[in-house]
């Protein structure tokens, strides 16, 4: 029995006395509407022309549908919304709300949608530092390090008094045979180790890096590079690195102190760190049994290592009884007594994992 049907217009039960109806008339539409805030910031503070302004393109002016500014957009903005793999733009490129955010509602050639597919965008992510016949669109290294920083400094009216770098290393999980993948005993897997510096919420380095390194590997590059940038247009800023035990090295220490920057860095504990605070953990044992809660005391203390350190640093210690066992924890610093007695136990032991 033939079935009537309308491609139109569907009902369903009525609702509170109102009709329930689905349409199929609505033409281009997309999910991802939210990415109009994502564009307004954008043309805030200028990010996407900025970031296009690192790549040169070589091309064909004549041949060139999709622009670099198009590219970085299209790539950027879909980052944000969540879509990490370039295959994802085969469907993104006809999706309207690109097309929006990258101001350009219609190819010039019949054959092409608004923005590029994942073949385009392949050539840009390839591009080097000079252009090549098979990639002639180009990047500067340095422009791009550099407008992080830039990104930052331009959001204060005015220099602050003080600021605190934050140093950290994390895993970036492989999921494939990518070229430089090397396991990772503590994250037991394989992964990339790429080196994050953070000025509350603003990102000053991402710097991609394989995970068969020291934590701190570069970082005394990369503090040298924003440190010297941040001081050329705010010379009076106190500056404060701070980091995970991950970063206690004798090099950024040595260079930290060398240039007049402070440093706050976790401590790995060992037994003769331990053997520091031993009164101090047998008083907050007596004071966790006693009250049945977990307690700490605080020590200040000059130490050095046997052989890595170059000299005697302040070291603050963290003896804390809790859970029915001892949970010791040590920073090194460069601040004085006062200023570490206060910041060590304030801005650094409740919130930072160190490593035993």
């Amino acid at each position: 029995m033939p079935t009537e049907c309308n491609s139109d217009l569907f009902g369903f039960a009525r609702a509170a006395g109102r009709a329930v109806v689905a349409l199929f008339d609505g033409g281009a539409i997309t999910s991802d509407a939210g990415a109009l805030l994502l564009g307004a910031t954008d043309r805030a503070i200028g990010l996407v022309d900025r970031f296009a302004s690192c790549f040169r393109d070589a091309r064909s002016p004549v041949l060139i549908e999709h622009e670099v500014r198009t590219l970085v957009g299209q790539r950027v903005f879909g980052l944000a919304l969540g879509y990490e793999d370039l295959n994802d733009h085969d469907e993104l490129r006809h999706d309207p709300m690109m097309a929006v955010l990258a101001g350009k509602l219609a190819a010039r050639r019949r054959d092409c949608a608004p923005v590029a597919g994942k073949s385009t965008l392949n050539r840009l992510e390839l591009s080097r530092a000079a252009p090549s016949r098979y990639h002639k669109i180009s990047h500067d290294p340095a422009a791009i390090e550099g407008l992080f920083v830039d990104l930052f400094l331009e959001a204060h009216a005015k220099a602050p008094k003080q600021i605190i770098l934050d140093l950290d290393a994390t895993d970036d999980p492989l999921h494939g045979h990518q070229e430089g993948r090397f396991f990772h005993g503590y994250y037991d897997g394989y992964c990339y180790l790429p080196l994050y510096v953070f000025c509350g919420r603003h990102l000053l380095v991402s710097k991609l890096r394989r995970s068969n390194i020291d934590a701190a590997a570069g970082s005394v590059a990369e503090m040298a590079r924003v440190v010297g940038q941040i001081r050329r247009r705010w010379p009076r800023v106190r500056i404060l690195l701070r980091a995970d035990s991950g970063f206690c090295r004798e090099d950024l220490m040595a260079w930290s102190e060398a240039h007049g920057v402070d440093y706050l860095f976790g401590l790995a504990r060992n037994d003769r760190l331990t053997a520091e605070i031993v009164d101090e953990l047998a008083a907050a044992q007596e004071e966790s049994e006693r009250t049945g809660k977990p307690a700490r005391r605080f020590k200040d203390f000059t130490w050095s290592t046997l052989k890595s350190w170059s000299r005697s640093r302040r070291v603050v210690a963290k003896a804390e009884w809790t859970g029915g066992d001892s949970n010791p924890r040590f920073v090194v610093t460069s601040l004085s007594r006062k200023e570490s007695e206060a910041r060590c136990k304030r801005d650094f032991f409740p919130t930072l994992r160190l490593e035993a």
